[in-house]
């Protein structure tokens, strides 16, 4: 029961589902035939949304599901369909190949993501599109390939206008109470992997009341995602 009204009435359950929001309207409205490159694609989540595209998958493929134990994993992951397996720095395409670009939460896994935006703009026909997500904070995930904890508007406004972009749109995900609620929600998963602590039955009345009060405050706090949000979203055009 808790479970349930945890996940479906209080703050900080939306990370995620604002993003394939976002990313689905956008890949909709991708003219029909463009050719798109899913960078990073991973498991190819988003390829439903592209039936319209001729849709290339690109990632690394090294990431196996279990990683070093560390944080968060998968447990699984599978990528045995990729049409293009290579660095995201280095993808083996011509110049100007591609109509849009698509890459999904992937920054913070590159070493160096500021190479990965000049081979986006290699790739990109003038006037392609290039759509990027990314965290704005997160713990750690998919470790040991982890290397950004998380990106600010500031970063794509300096990255990709020097490497030929225009932004249209930058939209920033949840704000701070939304990302407080979201981590607040994440204690008992936390202190049973990582703490000796115990939650007793009546601390989760008190983290439900917590979540109301952030639940209160983020309906009048949308400024504060300046300050604090769960990601960034972009989407640029090559000039």
């Amino acid at each position: 029961m808790f479970e349930k009204f945890r996940k479906n009435f209080l703050p900080g359950s939306k990370n995620d589902i604002n993003r394939v929001v976002w990313l689905e309207q956008k890949l909709k409205e991708i003219p029909a035939g463009s050719r798109i490159l899913d960078a990073g694609a991973g498991e190819k989540r988003f390829l439903k949304y592209c039936p319209h595209l001729n849709y290339v998958s690109q990632d690394f493929s090294q990431y196996d599901g279990i990683g070093n134990g560390k944080g968060l994993q998968m447990g699984s992951w599978n990528q045995k369909d990729l049409d293009i397996i290579s660095d995201i720095t280095k993808i083996p395409e011509p110049n100007e190949s591609f109509d849009a670009i698509l890459c999904s939460e992937v920054f913070e896994h590159i070493p160096n993501p500021q190479l990965a935006i000049r081979e986006f703009s290699r790739l990109l026909k003038k006037g392609g599109q290039l759509i990027i997500t990314a965290p704005f904070c997160c713990g750690t995930h998919f470790a040991p390939y982890i290397f950004y904890t998380g990106f600010s508007l500031y970063f794509y406004k300096k990255y990709l206008a020097e490497n030929g972009f225009e932004i249209i749109e930058i939209k920033e995900n949840g704000n701070f109470f939304e990302y407080v609620a979201q981590e607040i929600k994440r204690v008992p998963t936390v202190s049973k992997i990582y703490s000796a602590g115990k939650i007793y039955p009546w601390d989760y009345f008190i983290f439900v009341f917590m979540l109301l009060i952030l639940r209160r405050l983020s309906k009048k706090g949308q400024k504060t995602s300046e300050f604090l949000n769960f990601g960034i979203f972009i989407h640029a055009i090559k000039k």
